[in-house]
């Protein structure tokens, strides 16, 4: 160990002899500009509301030299850190994935914001590599949008809620109805800013360092905290139409969805969703602003019946305020479904609208109070063969009790995913999976903490049936923090060896990332 790196551990040790609830009195004595603060609520609290690890101190970096300045002096103590770090967004993880028990938590926000958008797209909404947006990965992906378009450009893959860091969907993934024609999010980066678990700040690429580029995209926080990345830009419509059509089965409604994702010339986004009953035509209706007329039979409470909702769109780039070649795509992509008929709706609204309609759902489950509450949601990844079987072991599940939220379901392409990233996708023959999102809220009025156990309990049968070796239906689990490093290990399946080697070569101490879970602290580094 070097004097420099002697100095640093030094450092952080007497720092952690320091009590936790007291603030650094002198921060530049510990790591010269960086103050370590004392944490806040937030920093023990997630969107799922259902794990609650307190970190010792947060860091509210200024810079990518701050947070290297962290892990350096914390990577620098072998066998195992004096403390873990987790880098935290905006908190929108649902079982802990942000926090550090006893750790630091990294608050990204504080990271410059800043968006820089670099030359134009070819017409028609081509995408080219020239045009690109380089983002803080503090920045939320709202405001990504919101400068891009101020240029008429915009990034090619979205999430579904855009109040989102840029650095944490690119840790997991992030897909909504673009990705069967763009891919997931981090199929569209092409170079970022990275600083490593050793506390190295490395910029890479597909040809630069393009291992841990790879590594860390869909990385789950294991290799580097991201400070920096270069988004693929296209061309930004100023209009969508946006489509509904309702079903009354199952295997009709996805056979729709794959002929529509068959046609991606036509077509630029598709998504589905469960209508378990009029409130959920409703509360899935909050941000679309045409009026619906679908009041369906549901059955008794003994014969409950569902329904099924194709929601698809496609790009207007007219700017004359036509919108008859629109018409003329939505026509025929109607005329080949096998939607209940008369029962599909349209409606034309801004490209922002659009893609910010979640937002006017959060809006009024705020208003319901229903949105600071417990989330306890399960998101699969499910190969075509198996989708049928899995949404019957979830209505098990859904219809036992009183469901409040969204069922979300629809298909995903996996050659848009490249496998040299980290993010886990299942084995999908002919090429085409299904994720589906069971996106409950659990009213602390009607589900308290013993209801939300069991929902958690209940879905974790279903992801461990749904994703059995050898005798399941080959699925895989999305935004999960895995019970046991046994599951990881089968979760990863043949990756997993280049999973530990790239966590031995990037984060050798094991700092990063305790909150998935997937290394835990009482295994030495030297078990790798």
């Amino acid at each position: 160990m070097d004097l420099k790196a002697l100095c640093m551990y030094a450092a952080v040790l007497a720092l952690f002899l320091c009590s936790a609830a007291t603030f650094i009195q002198s921060p530049t004595d510990v790591f010269g500009p960086v103050a370590l603060l004392e944490p806040t609520p937030s920093s023990a609290r997630d969107f799922g509301a259902v794990v609650s690890d307190a970190p010792f101190a947060i860091l509210r970096p200024g810079s990518s030299a701050d947070i290297a300045l962290l892990l350096g002096a914390l990577s620098s103590a072998p066998p195992r850190p004096r403390a873990t770090v987790a880098a935290r967004g905006v908190g929108h993880s649902l079982q802990g994935q942000a926090q550090a028990r006893d750790g630091i938590v990294v608050e990204t926000r504080s990271l410059p914001r800043t968006v820089v958008v670099v030359a134009a797209p070819r017409a028609g909404g081509e995408a080219t590599a020239c045009a690109y947006a380089d983002v803080g990965a503090g920045a939320l992906w709202v405001e990504v949008l919101e400068e891009c378009l101020k240029a008429g450009l915009a990034p090619l893959s979205w999430t579904d809620y855009l109040y989102l860091t840029v650095g944490g969907t690119l840790s997991n993934a992030g897909i909504s109805g673009q990705a069967f024609k763009h891919g997931p999010q981090i199929s569209n980066v092409l170079q970022l800013q990275v600083v490593t678990g050793n506390g190295e700040v490395v910029t890479c690429s597909r040809t630069k360092s393009p291992d841990l580029f790879f590594a860390v995209l869909g990385g789950l926080g294991q290799f580097g905290i991201i400070t920096r990345a270069r988004i693929l830009l296209q061309e930004a419509p100023p209009k969508v139409r946006w489509v509904r059509a309702f079903y009354e089965s199952f295997e009709t409604f996805t056979k729709d969805q794959e002929l529509l994702i068959s046609m991606p010339e036509q077509v630029d986004y598709v998504e589905g969703f469960m209508v378990l009953d009029e409130h959920s035509i409703r509360s899935s209706s909050v941000a679309f602003p045409a009026s619906i007329d679908f009041s369906p039979d549901f059955g008794s409470e003994g014969r409950k019946k569902v329904y099924y909702c194709i929601e698809f769109a496609v790009h207007d780039f007219q700017q004359d305020g036509s919108s008859s070649s629109v018409d003329n795509v939505v026509e025929l992509v109607a005329g080949e479904m096998s939607h209940m008929r008369p029962h599909m709706y349209s409606v034309e609204v801004s490209y922002f609208d659009f893609l910010n309609r979640v937002r006017m759902e959060e809006e009024s489950l705020r208003s319901q109070g229903l949105w600071d509450v417990a989330h306890p949601w399960l998101n699969m990844f499910v190969p075509k063969h198996g989708v049928a079987q899995l949404k019957d072991l979830l209505m098990d599940t859904v219809l036992a009790g009183d469901f409040q939220g969204a069922i979300l379901v629809y298909p995903l392409l996996t050659d848009k995913w490249d496998g040299n990233t980290s993010a886990v996708i299942p084995s999908a023959p002919g090429g085409v999976m299904y994720i589906f999102s069971v996106l409950r809220s659990a009213d602390p009025s009607r589900c308290g903490r013993g209801c939300v156990e069991e929902i958690l309990e209940q879905h974790r049968r279903v992801a461990d049936e749904a994703c059995r070796a050898g005798g399941g239906i080959g699925a895989k689990q999305y935004l999960a923090r895995q019970p046991t490093q046994a599951h990881w290990r089968s979760h990863f399946g043949p990756t997993w060896d280049r999973f530990l080697a790239r966590k031995a070569r990037y984060d050798p101490v094991r700092v990063l990332g305790p909150g998935q879970g997937i290394f835990p602290w009482t295994d030495s580094a030297s078990s790798m």
